[in-house]
């Protein structure tokens, strides 16, 4: 293992103190283990609390969407582990200004369990809260059983739409709402070329030839639908077009955000690269780009590869996609 730390026991935890120190306006810590990240300066009283969780490893998701117009905390857990139940906990109370707590998080197991069991411990403070699951990887699961599917990059988007909508003074039932309508609006897709390294596991997660990709895999190595071939830059961004247009066809009118995004080690210029191929399929078929992102928004450390995220807007949704926010990783103005 090459990589840039201490004890790989500390990873974590020295990480959350850097990104603490390095952006006080944005941060700090929280709770026993100082693993809940909160805002710096807390949003209002009265206003729907928004919470997520998962494991570290995935930069800037999910501590870093902490932030005015996004969320209010963050559970985090070792690298590609759930944070327990009671940090969890500890970010809902933290979270909680009067108004109830949105829980919107990524579709895996062990954050759904922890997350319940959350909700489960904070009924003795009284606190009310909804949950949203982003299932947005179309490679995951057919669509016949989207229920499956895991939570990837389209969690960005609920996240700015829903702290959009809290910022605005909406009660818990219409903030849970809006989550729950640019989740479903949110189709995603990654690409991977190469593994990354868990530090304390000390080994890559996975092995793939040099020569090879692996279309459709995870942002933690799960398997994806194909493995073979590198192929060209055009050629993966047309198949993983082909993927998404499939599974949440654009049609002419349709006002759409895409995301372009490193999962780790891809550079900037080889995003834009596929970006040219996305904005051509959209155009193609008659869509409006809105906003669109191409950079690191959710990565898998570093791993070499890229997943697209469609969501196809409404009004609603636009106005609240476009509506001020400031994090240290994503401003809105």
């Amino acid at each position: 293992m090459k990589k840039i730390l201490n004890n790989p026991e500390d990873y974590v935890d020295e990480m959350l103190a850097g990104l603490t120190a390095a952006h006080p306006e944005y941060y700090k810590l929280h709770g026993e283990g100082g693993k809940v990240v909160l805002r710096a300066e807390p949003g209002q009283n009265g206003k729907v609390g928004i919470v997520t969780g998962g494991g570290s490893g995935h930069l800037p998701v999910f501590t870093g969407y902490v932030g005015k117009g996004l969320l209010d905390a963050c559970a985090i857990g070792d690298v590609f582990s759930s944070p327990s139940a009671e940090q969890m906990a500890d970010a809902i109370r933290a979270a909680d200004s009067g108004a109830g707590v949105l829980r919107l998080y990524g579709n895996y197991g062990g954050d759904v369990m922890n997350f319940d069991m959350a909700g489960d411990l904070v009924e003795f403070d009284d606190i009310t809260c909804s949950t949203v699951l982003l299932a947005d990887d179309v490679a995951s699961a057919p669509p016949q059983e989207a229920e499956k599917r895991r939570g990837v990059a389209g969690m960005v988007y609920a996240f700015k739409i829903a702290g959009a909508a809290a910022e605005e003074g909406r009660d818990l039932d219409g903030v849970t709402a809006v989550a729950q309508k640019a989740a479903d609006a949110c189709r995603s897709i990654g690409a991977a070329l190469s593994p990354c390294t868990v530090p304390q596991a000390g080994k890559p997660t996975f092995e793939i030839a040099d020569e090879d990709m692996e279309m459709g895999m995870g942002i933690h190595g799960e398997p994806g639908v194909w493995r073979g071939k590198l192929q060209t830059a055009d050629q993966i961004a047309g198949e993983m077009m082909d993927r998404l247009l499939a599974d949440m066809p654009v049609a002419a009118g349709d006002r759409v955000s895409v995301m372009v995004n490193s999962l780790g080690a891809t550079p900037p210029e080889e995003l834009y690269i596929l970006y040219r191929v996305v904005k051509a399929r959209l155009e193609e078929a008659g869509a409006t780009i809105v906003k669109p992102l191409v950079g690191r928004y959710a990565t898998s450390m570093e791993m070499t590869g890229v997943s697209f995220t469609l969501c196809k807007l409404d009004d609603e949704l636009e106005t609240l996609l476009n509506a001020p926010c400031d994090c240290a990783f994503w401003s809105v103005r």
